[in-house]
């Protein structure tokens, strides 16, 4: 009996060192994918009230609206998109063949532009004048285009051009990006290792850019930064992260406040985002995603 019952002691040992382990490998998973932080922002949206959430873009009231592929690019690998008011119309860049893409709010492709001299084209943002500015991630520069109807390709060569620096970045460089009319600024979003938040001053056509400026550091409640996007009707930011698969919702300060799960199963989800790189919004507060290699979807919000 004594050999029996040392057995069992070991093994009761066993199971909880076990448990243990477990348990610290969950807190542990938790702090990296930022469920805590998440957990946080869930318990204080509970007490928002009406005015202050008719006041943000508030994502807990959006579902999917539309889910759908855009032909023919399957090959391409859409990153990055924007919403450009002037044409009612979005604008992707692919990075596996550098390209610039026009398409209508349902998903249909209305054009293509090759981007010769692009590295690998990541982000782009339509400065509500007609122009268009692109972020090479390998490149690590933004350049200006301005895609008059008709043309089929623009050589980098030929563009206005800004150094953002970084150059240890490799491929975890800028990947969001996002024109603020009020500051005529660009906000600038770096995926990690460290991710952040810049702004560059960017005035008109024949003006210099100014000094990237980092933003004061706050937790974003992901782990990566694909896309960003200015909701033009509050100022708030909206921020995409493939690999925590969340929309979160910045404030004028900057700090979180609120969000949405894009794994399958919620917010009208079936299957799920996967790979989400670029989001954008209209002035009806609509919030559009990409997703590679060429997955559209739609949100909206529901009625009050």
């Amino acid at each position: 009996m004594p050999a029996v019952s040392a057995r069992s002691s070991r093994w009761r040992l066993t199971i909880k060192v076990v448990l243990l382990l477990v348990l610290i490998a969950i807190l542990a998973a938790g702090h990296l994918l930022h469920w805590d932080d998440q957990l946080r922002l869930y318990w204080r949206e509970q007490s928002v009230g009406a005015e202050q959430r008719a006041a943000s873009i508030w994502l807990p009231d959006y579902e999917l609206a539309l889910e759908t592929t855009l032909l023919g690019l399957e090959e391409d690998e859409t990153s990055g998109l924007t919403w450009n008011p002037l044409s009612g119309t979005l604008w992707t860049v692919t990075g596996q063949n550098p390209q610039l893409v026009e398409f209508t709010p349902g998903g249909v492709v209305l054009r293509r532009i090759r981007l010769i001299g692009f590295s690998d084209p990541e982000a782009v943002e339509a400065l509500g004048d007609g122009r268009l500015a692109i972020v090479d991630e390998r490149r690590r520069l933004v350049a200006v285009v301005r895609p008059e109807p008709g043309i089929e390709s623009v050589d980098l060569d030929g563009l206005a051009v800004h150094d953002l620096g970084f150059a240890e970045a490799g491929n975890k460089g800028f990947e969001g990006l996002a024109w603020n009319p009020r500051t005529q600024r660009l906000l600038l979003a770096k995926e990690r290792d460290p991710q952040g938040l810049f702004e560059l001053p960017f005035p008109g056509e024949d003006g210099g850019v100014g000094v990237l400026e980092a933003l004061p550091r706050q937790p974003l409640l992901v782990r990566d930064i694909s896309s960003v996007t200015i909701d033009p009707r509050s100022g708030h930011t909206l921020l995409l992260s493939d690999e925590s698969r969340l929309l979160v919702e910045l404030d004028l300060r900057g700090r979180p406040r609120s969000f949405i799960s894009l794994f399958g199963g919620l917010n009208g989800l079936v299957h799920g985002i996967e790979q989400a790189e670029g989001v954008a919004m209209d002035g009806e507060g609509n919030i559009y995603v990409v997703g590679e290699p060429n997955r559209f979807y739609v949100f909206s919000r529901r009625p009050r």
